[in-house]
C-alpha cells in the first residue's frame, strides 16, 4: 500500500481531495487533514501537526494561494508576493525534508465578482511561485489552467469553489499525476 498525503485549502479539502482516493484505489491510502488548510502560515502550522503523516508518505501533493490572494480590504494581496513566495519555498523545503516526491497544485481561478478574490493577483502568485518550485524539483499540478479552460462549469456559484463536474476533473487529473509519481 502506498501511503500519499494531500494537503491544501478548501479546493482541495471540500473538492478534490474527496474524490482522489477513489481514483487512486485501494493500494493507495491517501492521507490528508479534516482541517482546511487556508493561507501559507496556517499550512505551516499544518506541517508540524501532521508530520508523522507526511513522513509516511511516498507522494505528497499541496496546494495553497487561494486564501494568500484574496483583496479583503482593496489594498492587495492578504498575503504579500514577496510573503507568499518565501512562505511557500519554507513549506516545500521543509516538505522536501520529510517527503522526496511532491506536487505542488496552482491556486485555481475565480468567477470575479462577489468575492474579495482577484484572477490577476492568482496568476502573479502562480507565476511567481512554479518556476522556483520546478527549479526544486516539484511537479506541478496546473489545476488553474484545467479549471480556467471551462469556468462557468467547474466553479459554484459561490464563485470560488469548485462544482461535482469540477472536482471530477481536477481529481482524476491529480490521481493521475499521483500514480506516474509513484510509478504505479
Amino acid at each position: 500500500m502506498t501511503n500519499v498525503t494531500l494537503l491544501g485549502d478548501s479546493i482541495r479539502q471540500i473538492g478534490y481531495g474527496l474524490k482522489v482516493p477513489e481514483y487512486l484505489g485501494a493500494s493507495f491510502n491517501v492521507l490528508q487533514p479534516d482541517d482546511n488548510c487556508r493561507f501559507t502560515y496556517y499550512m505551516l502550522r499544518m506541517l508540524h501537526d501532521f508530520r508523522r503523516q507526511i513522513e509516511s508518505s511516498e507522494v505528497v501533493h499541496y496546494n495553497c494561494g487561494s486564501w494568500d490572494a484574496c483583496d479583503l480590504f482593496g489594498d492587495g494581496a492578504f498575503t504579500p508576493l514577496d510573503e507568499y513566495v518565501r512562505s511557500m519555498l519554507r513549506i516545500t523545503d521543509l516538505l522536501h525534508g520529510m517527503c522526496k516526491k511532491l506536487v505542488f497544485a496552482t491556486t485555481t481561478p475565480v468567477l470575479e465578482g462577489g468575492t474579495d478574490q482577484v484572477n490577476a493577483l492568482i496568476v502573479r502568485e502562480n507565476e511567481a511561485i512554479v518556476p522556483l518550485l520546478r527549479a526544486r524539483g516539484v511537479v506541478i499540478n496546473d489545476l488553474y489552467t484545467t479549471v480556467e479552460q471551462n469556468k462557468s462549469l467547474y466553479i459554484k456559484e459561490d464563485r470560488v469553489h469548485l462544482t461535482e463536474a469540477g472536482i471530477e476533473a481536477c481529481a482524476r487529473q491529480t490521481a493521475d499525476i499521483i500514480r506516474e509519481l509513484a510509478g504505479k
